[in-house]
């Protein structure tokens, strides 16, 4: 491939040279020889300062969005308007387009993005389709797990795991794709068939700033991303910004599917839910289908209808649908249980914003009051540092309402003092009325929640769910919450291995 090959379609404001190209790479460090060097402004860093280490590691040719850059001689440049969009236009055309040749789902929201991805992933294997996801959690390509380092790749590596996937025959992609990767235009150029909705509430104000920015930030992909709008839009009416989007898609997209616990195009009706389980009837706008999940609670099924909705409008029968909410059992880090024979409830959940925290507890207390034995809600979380400090006295409200005992803790403090940060949840959690205590590391606040339990007990360890590692002042440190209760429920005498042997808990 040429060097003009590979502008096609980007916002080239001028170019010179031509060379045969190897590869693009957006990290100076990545560069070898024969590589395209996209040198692009970003939110901390600026690429361009890193022009000359990328040519003297192999560079042929560089692409900047900066206007006071002079070229180098003896080597190819392109100067454009919006360095992002055009490091998305030439991942596209260095990989073919892939984006092109895979039918591809989008799901924004606040919450629920992670497990109604799981679930349509799970659907349309249940309707014989080859499938990629991307998302928070993990990336799966025709069923290969890769590590997620961000919830949205760079339009490089986006493309890169498309091409993977279609060269393994995937057919259909789910992705989550977050207000940052809309806003930053990471998906810039990909033609999604269906985007869905799922809700808004409060979180990434640290970088909107304000609700009605975070709102345009995710009506990016319902507008279109550089493409045409979705042919089908999927919307939570249930959620007042989806009632906006509602009236907005009416306008764009030529399939517009509604839903709501008990309103819109899908509607749940029937429901029982069960520690074992959610049951419900499915109602569409052609059939009424009986549907039973491993997943509990209402706020799963919020997620199942998503899920069902964007099945139907990728043309899945209601026998997948049913199948592929019926077999996703579970999602890593959301209401996973930790079970090791113990005589009280563990779950693992990424609860991080004061609504998640309230829909958590709020199911945690229904979970106990079907027990019947009169059990504590007793819920571990913090606030991530370098974040909104706004929603802080949210979160501690939240979980001290709906709990009966809270351990306030550390939760990603990044470069910010833990004490600080607990103290500004704390005067909500304090508002709150709660029983709670303080302790700083969250080791030891995990363990010190798990020792109050007894018998009938829930015990909520809130806010990492999936994630793997601490980030702190001095790096990133591994911790992992399942595996940190698993330590301590060994240590208190509990038998976490001849439980996982007879597949307790799973």
């Amino acid at each position: 491939m040429t060097f003009q090959q590979l502008l096609q379609g980007a916002e080239v404001l001028s170019q010179s040279g031509n060379p045969g190209v190897a590869g693009v790479e957006y990290d100076s460090r990545r560069v070898r020889p024969g590589t395209v060097f996209v040198a692009m402004k970003g939110e901390t860093s600026d690429g361009n300062r890193f022009i000359d280490q990328a040519i003297a590691a192999g560079a042929v040719a560089i692409v900047t969005d900066s206007a006071t850059e002079i070229a180098r001689p003896g080597i190819a440049w392109a100067q454009v308007v919006h360095g992002r969009r055009a490091l998305a236009r030439l991942s596209a055309n260095f990989y073919k387009r892939p984006a092109e040749r895979i039918a591809s789902v989008g799901i924004t929201g606040t919450n629920g993005k992670s497990t109604t991805a799981f679930l349509l992933e799970s659907i349309l294997c249940a309707a014989g389709r080859k499938t990629a996801l991307v998302g928070t959690i993990e990336y799966h390509v025709a069923g290969k797990i890769l590590p997620a380092p961000h919830t949205t790749p760079e339009a490089l590596e986006l493309n890169r795991l498309l091409a993977e996937g279609l060269g393994v025959g995937v057919t259909d992609a789910v992705m989550e794709v977050s207000s940052h990767a809309l806003e930053q235009q990471r998906v810039f150029g990909i033609p999604f068939d269906v985007a869905v909705f799922t809700n808004l509430t409060r979180d990434h104000l640290d970088y909107h700033a304000t609700m009605e920015n975070y709102f345009r930030a995710k009506q990016i992909i319902f507008d279109g991303c550089g493409t045409e709008a979705p042919r089908a839009a999927v919307l939570n009416i249930d959620d007042e910004y989806g009632r906006q989007l509602l009236k907005i898609c009416k306008k764009k997209s030529s399939v517009v599917l509604s839903y709501g616990l008990a309103a819109g195009d899908f509607h749940a009706e029937s429901v029982e839910i069960t520690p074992r389980g959610t049951r419900f009837q499915l109602v569409t706008p052609s059939e009424t289908i009986a549907m039973w999940s491993p997943l509990i609670g209402r706020v799963n099924i919020y997620n199942a209808l998503a899920a069902s909705a964007a099945g139907y409008a990728r043309d899945c029968s209601a026998e997948a649908v049913a199948k592929g909410i019926f077999d996703l059992a579970s999602v890593p880090g959301r209401f996973e249980r930790v079970d090791c024979g113990q005589p009280f409830t563990v779950v693992v959940d990424y609860a991080h914003t004061d609504d998640a925290l309230r829909n958590l507890t709020a199911l945690a207390r229904e979970f106990v009051d079907r027990a019947g034995l009169k059990g504590k809600v007793i819920t571990v979380f913090g606030c991530g540092g370098d974040r909104d400090r706004a929603k802080r006295p949210l979160m501690g409200e939240a979980a001290g309402s709906g709990s009966d005992f809270v351990v306030l803790t550390s939760d990603n403090p990044r470069s910010e003092d833990p004490i600080a940060i607990m103290n500004d949840a704390l005067v909500g959690l304090q508002k709150s009325g709660a029983k709670y205590s303080l302790e700083p590391d969250r080791g030891n606040a995990i363990a010190f929640a798990l020792q109050r339990a007894t018998p009938g007990d829930i015990v909520l360890l809130a806010g990492k769910g999936h994630e793997k590692v601490q980030v702190t002042r001095q790096g990133a440190i591994p911790f992992d919450d399942a595996e940190v209760a698993r330590g301590n429920l060994k240590a208190m005498g509990f038998d976490c291995k001849s439980v996982a042997k007879a597949g307790i808990g799973a």
